[in-house]
């Protein structure tokens, strides 16, 4: 007889990680606090560039941020749905990564959502999809790296 593992504890990663996510889609002010470290970083190092190219440098940042972010929820999800199977072994399943990434899209989707209710942000359809190439990113540097390393 095979005993259950306790399968909350492979979700509550992903869920604290959606609650991190989802408080910081409700600052009104993220852009701000974000440029409040940045912009006299980049003036720090490169002090002949322009406010203008800052502020291009400081877009990309925040993007890059978004994927990042996103990046880890697909994983922690994926990691989450495979150990809740009562055979996760050591193969990559493609439809549990799909599952994954379906899930990030659709917290994607939601924080856009969010975001549209909360002053001074908007909900973009164009972020849904820069999260979403995060989950793309993230899941396929696991397949990757397992890959490399043998585990699949």
């Amino acid at each position: 007889m095979r005993i259950k593992r306790p399968v909350f504890k492979f979700w509550l990663p992903p869920l604290i990680w959606m609650l991190v996510i989802f408080s910081a889609s409700g600052d009104a002010a993220s852009a701000r606090h974000s440029s409040r470290v940045f912009v006299p970083l980049m003036h720090w190092l490169f002090p002949q560039m322009t406010p203008a190219r800052i502020e291009e440098f400081h877009y990309l940042f925040r993007k890059g941020a978004h994927l990042t972010e996103f990046a880890v929820l697909a994983l922690l999800l994926w990691h989450a749905i495979r150990h809740s199977k009562t055979s996760a072994g050591h193969q990559w399943l493609w439809q549990q990564a799909g599952l994954a990434l379906v899930l990030v899209l659709l917290y994607a989707a939601g924080d856009e959502i969010h975001q549209a209710f909360v002053p001074g942000r908007t909900g973009q359809l164009s972020d849904v999809m820069v999260d979403t190439a995060g989950g793309i990113i993230g899941l396929s540097l696991l397949w990757l790296a397992g890959r490399i390393f043998k585990r699949w």
